[in-house]
């Protein structure tokens, strides 16, 4: 079996449904902002991730229970990706993020790092993005931001983030952001890096769905073929990688054979 390059031991949490999923990892991730919050001074750092399964996340976050657990003065929030559109474009991340969460949490103005200028020229997008980012996070003594938590999905394409097949990205070795064209949809994305990513102190994909388990065997079972397979590049340096999964995406899949694995019941 082929050795992820992650120092520490992935860990596996499955859930019975989506819905459970998005519980589950809403729950972890309040634990990581409640423990952090009580041991260290510095806003704990959240990348967004876009789609279905993070939205439910994001709304479970915003809920009361969940939300009065928090102290969102000494929370930042930033984007792994964005789809180079106006924020008011029904596909962006941003837009989604705001309504789900953003707007119904008192999170400061100020500690929300919105995507500059989305839906202009991507180059220019990409680098007031990393701009901004270098202005509000902390840096580590590689050069590359401290980010506390980068949330994850994957595409059936085994692509994360807006780092697909066969991209430009993919080769990125100093940026923290970039402008990403994806020929086959026809459009820019702007994206954190690899390097970036895997530089974060807490890495978690969020994975639901049967049509994600195929991918997610290509993920953690196929060749090593990151040109091809590029969220196979995910490797934090030093941090936790972390997979929510629920069982119609796990599937008959196999993980590694070292990982954690940890089934939760939804009846507990």
């Amino acid at each position: 079996m082929q050795q992820w390059m992650a120092l520490m031991v992935p860990e596996i949490l499955v859930s019975d449904t989506a819905q459970q999923l998005a519980f589950n990892a809403a729950q972890w991730l309040v634990q990581q902002i409640q423990e952090h919050q009580q041991n260290q001074t510095r806003l704990f750092s959240l990348a967004l991730a876009g789609g279905g399964t993070p939205k439910r996340l994001y709304e479970l976050l915003a809920s009361h229970s969940m939300a009065s657990r928090l102290d969102w003065q000494r929370i930042l929030l930033l984007w792994g990706d964005e789809r180079n559109v106006p924020e008011s474009h029904p596909d962006s991340n941003v837009r989604m993020a705001r309504l789900s969460l953003i707007d119904h949490v008192p999170i400061p103005v100020k500690n929300v790092l919105y995507v500059p200028d989305s839906g202009g020229d991507p180059g220019q997008v990409a680098d007031s993005y990393e701009l901004l980012l270098r202005d509000r996070l902390p840096i580590t003594a590689q050069g590359w931001p401290e980010i506390d938590c980068v949330l994850l999905g994957l595409g059936d394409d085994v692509h994360t983030a807006s780092l697909f097949p066969q991209t430009i990205a993919l080769q990125e070795k100093t940026r923290w952001v970039v402008a990403n064209q994806v020929p086959k949809l026809a459009c820019w994305r702007i994206t954190l890096t690899f390097p970036a990513i895997n530089a974060a102190s807490r890495v978690a994909f969020l994975i639901s769905g049967s049509s994600k388990s195929q991918s997610l065997d290509i993920l953690w079972n196929g060749p090593r073929i990151a040109e091809q397979y590029p969220a196979q590049s995910v490797a934090p340096a030093v941090g936790i990688l972390k997979f929510f999964v629920d069982r119609d995406a796990l599937g008959t899949v196999q993980p590694p054979e070292s990982w954690r694995l940890c089934r939760i019941d939804e009846t507990k």
